[in-house]
């Protein structure tokens, strides 16, 4: 086997163990799974409508990755949080919040697709009332609901979520699967090794090869 292949390899062995990583293989979540998620979340009593209201996203569920598209406005003054400091700021309850979740979205590869703040108002408003204002947008992207169910389902997110709903005064999260989508790490890193592993073959492998080759 000669250096270009093994080159050409390594790249293509990176890839596939990304991809193996970052997508959930195992198709749509089984009836016996979102029972076993309804036992979980009723055990660690969490409310009653918003498991309902959750469950049928789950038996629904298409086995594909999906965004989560929220927009959030900060309380300027948010309350008293037990497991937080007297008078710590909405970002820092948000912070407590991030750091305890953080870690269960990126072991089951999922993580923010951007994250940024607003520099106005928003332009175009139909239908809904107190959506003037807002002061930043984030879409984070989920592996699969499976991936969306076991971090609902972990036991320290229901503590910590107090932290999230003390430090919001307003927000909106709904998901998305998309149709159209360039910034699915998949396809970067595709194209980022791509090249990388073409320039490698062009400037240090075919040099190597017409040298022995000429020889």
């Amino acid at each position: 086997m000669n250096s270009r292949i093994k080159l050409w390899l390594l790249s293509a062995a990176i890839y596939a163990l990304f991809a193996l990583w970052y997508t959930d293989f195992g198709g749509p979540m089984s009836t016996t799974e979102v029972d076993n998620w309804v036992e979980k979340m009723n055990a660690k009593g969490s409310d009653p409508e918003l498991i309902n209201y959750l469950e049928g996203f789950l038996r629904n569920d298409t086995g594909r990755q999906f965004l989560m598209l929220n927009a959030i406005e900060m309380n300027p003054s948010p309350p008293h949080v037990a497991g937080a400091e007297p008078g710590e700021t909405a970002d820092q309850l948000m912070n407590r919040y991030l750091a305890h979740i953080f870690p269960e979205l990126l072991q089951r590869a999922s993580h923010p697709a951007f994250v940024g703040d607003a520099v106005f108002s928003a332009v175009d408003i139909v239908g809904i009332e107190n959506a003037e204002s807002w002061d930043s947008g984030a879409l984070f992207r989920y592996r699969s609901r499976r991936s969306f169910s076991e971090i609902l389902a972990h036991p320290n997110l229901g503590a910590s979520h107090d932290f999230k709903i003390a430090a919001l005064n307003k927000t909106i999260a709904y998901p998305i699967e998309t149709s159209f989508y360039l910034g699915d790490p998949r396809l970067i890193l595709g194209l980022l090794l791509l090249a990388i592993t073409a320039l490698l073959d062009a400037l240090v492998i075919s040099p190597k090869l017409s040298k022995r080759e000429s020889k």
